[in-house]
């Protein structure tokens, strides 16, 4: 079901919680909602549908991907980008990797190690910062 913007700026820096299998319909919610905001949205994390958990969903080349709990192990390449939100204002500079390496939990929450590139790799940055609480 498609879910509201939280725009809270208070509830968006919050640290979200480790997100767990009863989260499974969050992440449901969540994509439904990136899939209304496709045009104007690449990746969505479940605070900005006002569930503070460590969920995250985004355009992966093409096809759309879930992680829970996602954390970055390592990172390559910085470089400077300019990002917006559907949660925020404007735009904010910031820091961004070419290439991470990332370990998170399928829809099975089953563990999984996979490394993301350009584009795709900014991408998660953004929503892991969400579940961080930081507000680029």
């Amino acid at each position: 079901m498609e879910r509201p913007i939280m725009k809270d700026p208070i509830f968006l820096g919050r640290k979200s919680e480790e997100a767990c299998p009863a989260d499974i319909p969050i992440a449901a919610d969540l994509l439904d909602t990136l899939k209304a905001h496709a045009s104007e949205c690449v990746g969505m994390a479940a605070n900005m549908i006002g569930q503070a958990k460590r969920i995250i969903v985004f355009d992966c080349d093409g096809s759309y991907m879930t992680m829970f709990n996602p954390e970055i192990l390592r990172t390559a390449q910085p470089f400077q980008a300019e990002e917006g939100c559907l949660s925020l204002t404007g735009t904010r500079k910031t820091t961004r990797f070419r290439t991470i390496k990332v370990r998170y939990q399928n829809e099975s929450f089953q563990t999984r190690i996979k490394t993301f590139t350009g584009w795709t790799a900014q991408i998660i940055q953004h929503e892991i910062d969400h579940c961080n609480g930081i507000l680029i």
